[in-house]
């Protein structure tokens, strides 16, 4: 999730899920973002089938309504109709538990689940926080990028901690770096901002604790942009290119240190992410000037 639009979030969310995929573990994608564009990059039309609103208001046999796009890759389609639940469920006092009720159909059928958040925080991405292990923080390194993590961490610690908290089990796993460009001394300069805030927090009770700038970064590819016209993963559009280098990279590094001990990866094609089904205040980035 982030609440800046254009930041990378829907194409984290389907090329890490391929990723995981292609490494062997059944995952699922749910696209809550009413604009679908997970749903459109998956190859689905959001209006065949029953889309995640229909599940939000109806969540029986959840299950059946996942479609397979690829070996141990699932997905729950969205549509603009999604648009029409904030207001939909704004009186409903079970309103934050419906992305969970859906996720529990899951149980035992997936090892992964990994969420496209609208790059908002209404009712949506609420559900969505309510219902996770993790958040990934898709960004660009730029200095603004940084006041919405700081609200982002804001947010996902007010949902999980405290004596009305509505995930007490809810961390930051960290950031994904997008659109990257190591050659600028700008984003150089707010890469190691961010690496010092992270582990400054090391050891604190804050979400984040053990939050990590995830490596690799995921490099500015034109295949990366155009794949999702296509219907297509970047693993099925450009195989070759950086931008699935990257993201296998980075399926590698989210995979290591989420898994049972002594897991067997199955490699297929690739060497060898948001959440699993199981189950004193550190200052925040972009709170006080351009440090972290």
């Amino acid at each position: 999730m982030n609440q800046k639009g254009g930041v990378g979030k829907t194409t984290t969310t389907v090329n890490l899920a391929a990723a995981i995929a292609q490494a062997g573990h059944r995952t699922l994608v749910i696209d809550l973002d009413p604009q679908a564009h997970a749903t459109l990059g998956l190859g689905l039309d959001g209006a065949e089938g029953r889309s995640i609103y229909d599940l939000i208001h109806d969540p029986a046999d959840a299950a059946a309504a996942a479609r397979e796009v690829a070996p141990n890759l699932l997905a729950l389609s969205s549509h603009t109709d999604l648009a029409a639940t904030e207001t939909e469920l704004a009186s409903a006092e079970d309103r934050l538990e419906r992305i969970k009720r859906v996720i529990a159909a899951f149980a035992g059928r997936v090892d992964f689940v990994l969420i496209d958040c609208p790059p908002s925080l209404g009712l949506l991405t609420l559900n969505a926080l309510a219902a996770a292990d993790e958040v990934l923080i898709p960004m660009q390194a730029h200095f603004l990028a940084l006041q919405g993590v700081g609200k982002l961490l804001e947010t996902v610690k007010l949902l999980a901690s405290g004596t009305q908290a509505i995930n007490p089990r809810l961390t930051v796993a960290g950031v994904v770096l997008c659109m990257h460009d190591a050659a600028s001394t700008h984003t150089r300069e707010v890469v190691a901002d961010l690496d010092a805030f992270f582990e400054g927090t090391r050891g604190s009770d804050v979400p984040w604790r053990n939050a990590i700038v995830f490596r690799p970064a995921i490099r500015r590819n034109i295949k990366l942009a155009e794949s999702p016209s296509f219907g297509k993963t970047i693993f099925d559009y450009a195989p070759q290119a950086s931008g699935a280098d990257d993201y296998r990279a980075l399926a590698e590094t989210f995979l290591v240190d989420r898994l049972p001990a002594g897991a067997v990866r199955s490699r297929g094609d690739m060497p060898i992410v948001i959440t699993r089904l199981e189950n004193a205040d550190a200052s925040i980035p972009g709170n006080a000037g351009a440090s972290a």
